[in-house]
């Protein structure tokens, strides 16, 4: 493989403008596509087969009008309550709404909440009549018990004295009839407070069921309104958005604030601002420190944006075909950025310390390009086999965003290996500051500078970093485990879940709407769940309604429930709609529970009313995700560990290497983990990092998080320990091969992990919410693994076990394809056979 990538380099510096002219062709064609073909971003997390999306697609065919989205906005009054003025203006601005072709329908929260406290009072008037009704009714047949007894009594003395029957009918019938009528009017009598008892209490069950609900809060200052889209809220266009925010603000003219929830005042339209470009210039700061002039440091962020121009651009294309989320363009451009920067790093490093040794700029970039570049190819694929596993756990959303960061990275490869020798062919001598030049010849020209080379190197390699481990490496490791154990400690309270407006920054109008719901109206009020209730067929309307309330009472009955409510019925009465408002948030631990006990409660629904029933809405869905994406966490980190072990056994030829590679990822994974925890969830440093309300982490973060760490994880082993390698290959002792095959990749590595920790931590502020834990994690796990595992751990293992580093089973030697990842052909002079036509392949003078 060096022999092949040599060969690459070489003709990639030999046709400069063909490489360049063909890459610049990519950039054009793609944008073009980009612009042609890109579609709407979304964060769309369902997952087809659910019972969420089951009963999604069941309102959809049976009850198209509740099928769509829906969202909040709540309306608040600047003044102490709301004026006439006020709730005209609310009004008609949710009339206004309704000519949006988008939206399917709006509830009123003045007219709704008259109704809820009209038919309280309605109630309250019915049972007072209904108790007059039944005293005049028990003094009625008071009356005609006496009336009756009298008559009875007449009768029988009647009967004492002989008269006969006859005789006594014709004197006492006209009393006998009035009785009669008197017992029918008190048989209608009854029989209709019989009616009107069904009928209140039938009411007061409707009252019941939507006891604790509110559309205007008890204080009269804030109303909360439904918005009902003909499409799912991740349908919905970011200019619908926006055209939503704008008519409900002309309110503002009554002196009233309007505030959209969330899921209408989100924008994902950008995926980059401020806080990543930042990021950036701080890498680039580091880049002009390590390599001395703004060409040297220009040219790995010109490789970059030309990586992550085609491989974000591609996902942007196709944007239009495939449902993809927010966070997809999001992670594949952080990874670009930073691998992009660092693979070519590696490369124009290498050439310039061969530069300034005094070998051919041509050999040079062939060179860089054939053991660099060989390194860059196989840290490459492991970013990519991690990143491309994403697609095993069978989540559409997830395959998404890791092929399209695995492609970018891909991308990022391909132009390290091609563009970057390209382009160092026009670059020349204007690589390396004139000073440096200057200080380089007079050093090559002087007597004896190869021994002086090795015994600058000697001291370096047991003076630095790497020389303190390796003296005390029993210290090192267990210094350096016992760490990341302490910042691991708090992943075990890692809580999981899809964030909601309480995770905002406080200023956002989303969690403005949050905090207003929640005070007024309760927090349950933010994250309803729709549970979808399947009715035998053939029932009366009166008999579908009093089903309706049965199973609303059972609802209502499980615990940390507010209120459930039957929202709707289909017009054959077999499809109703149910809300139920929990008690806490959506993202809360215990509406995760309530979501758990509910859907618990199916079989008792069904054996005691006959209905069946099923969970769907935002809320039941991100909890489906989560638990979703929690079981699928252990076979894909076997399957990414699994493969990649496979991928280091053939680069390193050992069986040692590859397990300290994996042994010191699931540390870095673990203390990353307790990062998060701690800040994201517990709120330490919250001023720091911007967490102003602290909650669960979000919940595909660790599935993320494990395939791009352990992909970078093994760049830094392969550039650590593939220079190891190449020391013990060339005749050094195992020991000393450590030291001096750190001391060659150290300044490199760590530049390399100063560059991707700023870029990973510019997103750590990004305007994206979702995205800010992300940015933290990967640059909280790289900069862990960079320093503590990679330059700390591992050399003083690799020290301690010596020449047993590098042991493999004869056999397996063997079997094993050489991808001699350390160049060593590459210092051998090659036969005629394998050259190019006129071409001399690199001889033993090869530079390290």
């Amino acid at each position: 493989m060096a022999l092949v990538l040599y060969r690459l380099g070489k003709f990639s510096y030999r046709h400069r403008w063909l490489v360049i002219s063909l890459w610049l062709a990519i950039m054009v064609a793609v944008g073009g596509a980009a612009a042609a073909f890109h579609g709407t971003l979304s964060n769309n997390f369902q997952i087809p087969g659910t019972e969420t999306q089951q009963m999604a697609d069941k309102l959809k065919k049976d009850l198209p009008s509740s099928s769509g989205g829906s969202a909040s906005i709540v309306f608040e009054a600047n003044d102490a309550r709301f004026s006439e003025a006020g709730k005209d203006a609310v009004t008609a601005a949710l009339a206004k709404l309704k000519t949006i072709p988008d939206v399917q329908g709006t509830v009123d929260p003045f007219a709704t909440q008259a109704q809820l406290d009209k038919a309280a009072a309605d109630l309250a008037a019915g049972e007072q009549k209904a108790a007059a009704g039944k005293d005049q009714l028990k003094s009625a047949a008071a009356k005609l018990a006496a009336g009756k007894a009298q008559l009875a009594e007449a009768e029988k003395q009647m009967a004492a004295v002989g008269l006969p029957p006859a005789a006594i009918d014709a004197q006492l019938g006209q009393q006998k009839a009035a009785l009669a009528a008197g017992q029918a009017k008190l048989d209608a009598g009854m029989k209709e407070l019989e009616a009107g008892d069904a009928k209140l209490a039938l009411g007061k069950r409707q009252l019941d069921a939507s006891k604790g609900l509110r559309f205007v809060s008890e204080d009269g200052k804030a109303a909360i309104a439904q918005v009902q889209f003909k499409t799912s809220i991740n349908g919905l266009k970011p200019e619908v958005r926006q055209q939503v925010q704008d008519i409900v603000k002309e309110v503002s003219s009554a002196n009233v604030t309007a505030l959209p929830s969330k899921e209408i005042s989100e924008d994902i339209s950008e995926i980059f601002g401020t806080a990543e470009i930042i990021g950036i210039a701080v890498a680039a700061l580091v880049l002009i420190i390590m390599l001395g002039t703004l060409v040297a440091a220009g040219l790995p962020l010109l490789m970059a944006i030309v990586g992550v121009a085609v491989g974000v651009g591609g996902t942007f294309a196709l944007s239009g075909a495939v449902d993809m989320s927010s966070i997809s363009p999001m992670l594949a451009l952080m990874l670009g950025l930073a691998v992009g920067i660092d693979y070519s790093l590696f490369i124009v490093n290498r050439h310039r310390g061969q530069l300034l040794a005094g070998m051919d700029p041509e050999e040079s970039v062939a060179l860089a390009t054939g053991t660099s570049g060989n390194a860059v190819l196989f840290a490459g694929l492991t970013v990519i086999i991690a990143l491309a596993a994403l697609v095993v756990p069978g989540l559409p959303f997830l395959a998404v965003m890791g092929l399209s960061a695995a492609a970018t990275v891909a991308v990022a490869v391909v132009v390290a290996l091609t563009l970057t020798p390209a382009v160092l062919s026009l670059v020349g001598r204007k690589l390396v500051s004139k000073r440096a030049w200057a200080k380089a010849e007079q050093h090559n020209a002087a007597p004896g500078h190869d021994a002086e080379d090795q015994a600058r190197d000697e001291y370096r390699s047991s003076h630095g970093w790497g020389g303190i481990v390796t003296r005390h490496p029993w210290l090192a490791l267990l210094a350096g485990v016992l760490l990341l154990g302490v910042v691991a400690l708090p992943a075990s309270q890692l809580r999981l879940a899809l964030p909601d407006a309480s995770s905002e920054p406080v200023a956002s109008t989303a969690f403005k709407a949050y905090d207003v719901t929640k005070r007024s109206f309760g927090e349950g009020m933010t994250g309803p769940i729709i549970v979808v209730g399947d009715f035998p067929a053939g029932l009366s309307a009166a008999d579908a309604q009093a089903k309706q309330l049965d199973v609303a009472d059972i609802l209502r009955d499980t615990d940390n429930v507010a209120a459930a409510v039957p929202l709707a019925l289909s017009d054959d009465r077999r499809t109703a709609v149910f809300q139920v408002i929990p008690k806490e948030g959506p993202a809360s631990a215990s509406t995760v529970e309530v979501v758990s006990e509910l859907r618990a409660e199916k079989d008792r629904i069904k054996d005691s009313t006959g209905v069946g029933i099923g969970l769907t809405g935002q809320t039941a869905g991100n909890v489906d995700v989560s638990t979703k994406l929690g079981d699928a966490l252990p076979p894909y980190l076997a399957i990414v560990v699994g493969l990649s072990l496979i991928l280091l056994l053939l680069v390193f030829r050992s069986i040692v290497v590859p397990l300290l590679a994996t042994g010191g990822f699931l540390l870095s994974l673990a203390a990353a983990f307790g990062g998060v925890v701690a800040v994201y969830q517990w709120g330490w440093l919250g001023t720091v990092f911007g967490v102003e309300n602290p909650g669960a982490v979000l919940s595909f973060l660790p599935i993320i998080l494990i395939g791009v760490l352990f992909g970078l994880a093994m760049d830094y082993q392969v550039f650590i320990a593939s220079g190891m390698r190449e020391a013990y290959m060339h005749g050094e002792t195992a020991k000393h091969a450590v030291r001096s095959g750190f001391s060659h990749a150290a300044a490199v590595v760590t530049a390399a992990a100063i560059i991707m920790v700023s870029v990973f931590s510019g997103f750590v502020f990004s305007h994206l919410n979702m995205v800010r834990p992300m940015g933290f994690a990967m640059a909280f796990g790289v900069l862990v693994d960079a320093f503590v595992v990679r330059m700390t751990i591992v050399p003083a293992v690799m020290y301690l076990l010596g020449s047993k580093a590098w042991w493999l089973p004869r056999w397996l030697d063997r079997i094993l394809p050489d991808v001699d990842v350390e160049g060593a052909k590459l210092r051998k002079p090659a036969s005629a056979d394998d050259s190019d036509a006129g071409d001399a392949e690199p001889a033993a003078a090869a530079v390290r």
